[in-house]
């Protein structure tokens, strides 16, 4: 077996320890391209007991790094580099968010050769002082064009200055863009830029990779896909989509319509996502549907078919896409569905990579040459037959619990477990309630308590049953009903609340003959003070109230000006001296005292009528 041209180009300069830039296209073998030299750098107990190093070289700190842009290619560098350094027994521990720390932290506590994480957390554990990377011997940037971004620069920068400064540096990714290799000089010293190609390809794509383009319309993309699914001799296929939402509305429709798929998109926990992963290695989901956090890096045996559900952001993209099949001199098939808008992004795409189909065919889902091109079988609907859903699915692929500590992967991690909780929870008594309004028990007790007995009041203490809702009235100031006091069971007067056993329980016979009632001048609050509210029945109240007390009086005021009119509430004995006089006019003759006095002679009058002769007559009198 033959190594790959960049492979063949990169090992001796790598193994010299010098700094390399490494490009070649996607699928031909870059990862084992940086990672057989890395892991000839490090020391091991191996090396020590074959005579090839010293045990003062044994150190416990990792001794290479690999930084990665997403936490799949992070698993996946990691299985590669433990493949091929198992012979040397090389420990490599993967770092990356969406898990717990305290694993991390303890397999860095016993001791890593080689680390393969994400910046994120690599800075996370290197603050905390978890992570100690002064012994870093190699670093190895892959997907170098990404780690360099806008977006993961600064943390790119940090992690630079916490490493040596002699260091072997190496970069790797399928697009080198002339001004990231302009920034990484800046990080390495006297790099050698390799640049591979395969002697029976030109261009950018690979030349096994059958490419199909297309324009469709967004609504017929779902059947359309159906149908593409169902080609012959398809295997593994992976759709690939811009946004999340349409990640997981694609990957549920294609469930519904009956095949196996599985969704691996930022909204996932990462439970969720490498549930996905793992079930579409493993053959139980063969179609998987996923933003381009899949796109870089992700090698899985068997893909035939990739799906450009949209069109790519730039040619880059569109790239690493349709990379994912075709690899390791295996043949596959990448088709894109163009939507109308994205026309003039796509034409770029195609002039800047040097293809074909600048102006796609319109294409639906019962055109002919898309049944003839894909070899499609004739009479092919949108939903796959029961006869061939002979997968199991993404839901035989269990969850791993990863100790998440993100509150998107414990509600997907724990939504399998949701029902059975509900099951064994014993159902809730529902909480009792009691009114207290309208003279209940709690309401009798409170005003029990602070009680004065009154002989003369009578207080039916027998009912126990629920009583109707009081109904109240306003009253006349005097002394409340004898009839209801009895009905309520309470008097309520102004200075003291009665609630007292009675002389009709004592004698039987003084039921049948109701008491006369007697007058309590004596309690009866006076009507100069205030005005009370008392609780009556319906019944007409007895004449005898109504005569002890004298009825109220009402004097109307004087009106404090001339646009408006108030009315005051003045007590019996003397009119409130207080109130604001009327304003006089300029000409008035008459004094204050004369002008309040004519006020209240017309009990009917609101308004006094205006004297204008007075003014008349003094303006003669001036003249």
């Amino acid at each position: 077996m033959s190594p790959f041209p960049i492979q063949e180009m990169t090992l001796p300069v790598a193994l010299s320890g010098s700094d390399v830039i490494g490009q070649a296209k996607t699928g031909t073998g870059k990862t084992l391209g940086f990672g057989l030299p890395l892991l000839e750098r490090v020391t091991v107990p191996a090396d020590v007991e074959a005579g090839r190093a010293e045990p003062e070289q044994l150190t416990e700190a990792p001794q290479a790094l690999v930084v990665v842009p997403t936490r799949e290619l992070c698993q996946q560098v990691t299985n590669d580099l433990l493949t091929a350094g198992k012979v040397r027994n090389v420990r490599v521990l993967a770092i990356y968010g969406g898990r717990a720390y305290e694993p991390q932290v303890e397999a860095l506590k016993k001791g890593v050769d080689v680390i393969v994480g994400t910046p994120g957390r690599l800075l996370d554990l290197a603050g905390q002082r978890k992570l100690d990377l002064s012994h870093v011997r190699a670093l190895v940037l892959d997907e170098a064009d990404e780690m360099l971004d806008l977006g993961f620069l600064p943390d790119v920068e940090k992690i630079i200055t916490m490493l040596p400064p002699k260091r072997q540096t190496m970069l790797f990714s399928a697009t080198m863009p002339g001004a990231v290799i302009g920034l990484a000089r800046r990080y390495m010293s006297q790099p050698t830029h390799i640049r591979a190609t395969s002697p029976d390809g030109e261009g950018a794509t690979v030349a096994n990779i059958s490419q199909h383009v297309f324009r469709a319309h967004s609504m017929d993309k779902p059947e359309m896909v159906s149908r593409i699914l169902q080609a012959n001799g398809r295997g593994l296929a992976m759709i690939f989509c811009r946004t999340k939402r349409t990640a997981a509305d694609i990957a549920e429709q294609l469930e519904k319509r009956g095949f196996a798929s599985g969704a691996v998109h930022g909204d996932l926990g990462q439970g969720a996502r490498e549930q996905a992963l793992r079930a579409f290695r493993n053959g139980k989901v063969d179609v998987l549907v996923c933003t381009d956090v899949a796109a870089r890096g992700i090698d899985v045996e068997g893909v035939t078919h990739v799906i450009n559900y949209q069109s790519p952001e730039d040619e880059k993209t569109y790239l690493h896409r349709i990379g994912r099949t075709g690899r390791a001199g295996a043949k596959g098939i990448a088709i894109t569905l163009v939507d109308w808008d994205d026309i003039p992004r796509w034409q770029l795409i195609n002039k800047a990579l040097d293809l074909k189909f600048n102006d796609p065919v319109e294409t639906y889902s019962t055109s002919p040459h898309l049944f003839e091109e894909l070899d499609i079988p004739a009479g092919t609907k949108g939903v796959l037959p029961r006869a061939e859903r002979t997968r199991a699915g993404l839901r035989a692929e269990e969850i791993e619990d990863l100790g998440e500590t993100g509150g998107r992967g414990r509600k997907s991690s724990a939504a399998s477990s949701a029902p059975a909780a509900r099951e064994e929870r014993a159902p809730r008594t529902p909480r009792q309630r009691r009114r207290t309004r309208g003279g209940s028990a709690v309401e009798e007790a409170a005003v029990t308590t602070a009680t004065v007995p009154v002989p003369s009041t009578e207080v039916d203490d027998a009912p126990s049953e629920p009583r109707a809702p009081r109904r109240r009235r306003r009253t006349r100031v005097g002394a409340p009903d004898v009839a209801a006091e009895a009905a309520v069971g309470t008097v309520e007067a102004p200075a003291v609340a009665v609630a007292t056993k009675t002389e009709a329980e004592a004698d039987p016979a003084t039921e049948t003959k109701p008491r006369r009632r007697r007058t309590r001048a004596a309690v009866v609050k006076p009507v100069a003070d205030e005005v009370d509210f008392q609780i009556a029945p319906i019944a007409e109240p007895v004449p005898e109230a109504r005569t002890a007390t004298k009825p109220r009086r009402r004097a109307r005021v004087i009106k404090p000006a001339e646009d408006e009119v108030d009315f005051q509430i003045a007590p019996i004995s003397e009119p409130n001296p207080e109130t604001k006089p009327r304003r006089r006019t300029r000409a008035a003759a008459k004094p204050k005292t004369e002008a309040v006095a004519q006020a209240p002679a017309a009990e009917g009058e609101a308004k006094p009528r205006r004297r204008r002769a007075p003014r008349a007559a003094a303006a003669k009198t001036e003249g």
